[in-house]
């Protein structure tokens, strides 16, 4: 396969899946605010885990379809950890929904996507280098999304051998997704079962801060997911972004201010405010 060569352009504004548990209202009213917001793809659904059911998959659907005659470009979001046989029922639904690219969270979404149409490497799959990309982009993969461990000098590498036609996606702003496990860490420190969490993580709505001894931050706790403890920010890079041929950037929804993190990026693509001061 040919490899592609390193164009500067100007990205295109993704808003990731919203990685919290929040209410019905306000997600479909967060979802209304940006389907008037400058972002060009918006990316759909339940990653972290199947309990949070605010939102039904025909709910999701629906929602798509709004966003999408809204004029936004609309990917299914998978879950990163399946474990129940629900659950790969939600996932094959998705897979087989005819209608919407699909962001692949886990392998076994790319199995269930290979030859059925383009799809989106998530942050859930671990691409470390070239010949991975290449393999994934023969099953059907269109653009990737580079995992936030790696390193500018490895997006650089892989970007001068990327495949043609592949896509690149940068998580550019938001608190980084670090690790998925078994267990619940938010039911956990309430002292319930995970099969009887009481459904807590409503009650954070950008989850739990976890502190080390000396009281400074270091975590943030979310379900079964770990997060970093401060919100990463790349708006300052984005020349650098833009002269590696970087195609999309992901912003990934806070409780507040999400409106104000896109107007600012949006800005600053169209040189209306300079990086530094926005």
């Amino acid at each position: 396969m040919e490899d592609a060569t390193i164009t500067q352009r100007t990205p295109k504004l993704a808003l990731g899946p919203v990685l919290y548990y929040w209410p019905r209202e306000t997600l479909l009213a967060f979802y209304q605010q940006m389907s008037t917001a400058p972002v060009d793809i918006i990316y759909l659904g339940e990653t972290v885990c199947s309990k949070r059911r605010s939102l039904n998959t025909d709910d999701w659907l629906e929602l798509a379809e709004q966003l999408t005659t809204a004029g936004k470009d609309v990917v299914l979001s998978t879950m990163a950890l399946l474990e129940a046989e629900s659950e790969l029922k939600t996932l094959r639904r998705l897979c087989e929904n005819g209608r919407f690219t699909v962001e692949a969270n886990d392998m076994g979404a790319v199995r269930l996507l290979s030859g059925r149409m383009p799809f989106v490497l998530g942050t859930g799959i671990n691409v470390y280098n070239d010949q991975t990309l290449r393999f994934l982009a023969g099953l059907g993969a269109r653009r990737w999304i580079m995992p936030v461990e790696l390193s500018r000098t490895t997006l650089a590498r892989i970007q001068a051998q990327r495949p043609v036609g592949m896509e690149t996606e940068i998580f550019a702003y938001g608190r980084l997704p670090l690790a998925y496990s078994a267990r619940c860490f938010t039911a956990r420190y309430h002292n319930l079962p995970k099969d009887d969490c009481q459904y807590r993580c409503l009650n954070d709505p950008e989850g739990l801060s976890l502190s080390t001894r000396e009281g400074q931050a270091f975590l943030t706790i979310n379900g079964i997911q770990t997060q970093s403890a401060q919100t990463y920010n790349l708006l300052p890079e984005l020349a650098e972004l833009r002269a590696l041929g970087v195609d999309v950037l992901r912003i990934s929804p806070q409780a507040e201010g999400t409106e104000t993190v896109v107007a600012a990026f949006a800005d600053c693509l169209r040189g209306v405010r300079e990086p530094i001061t926005a």
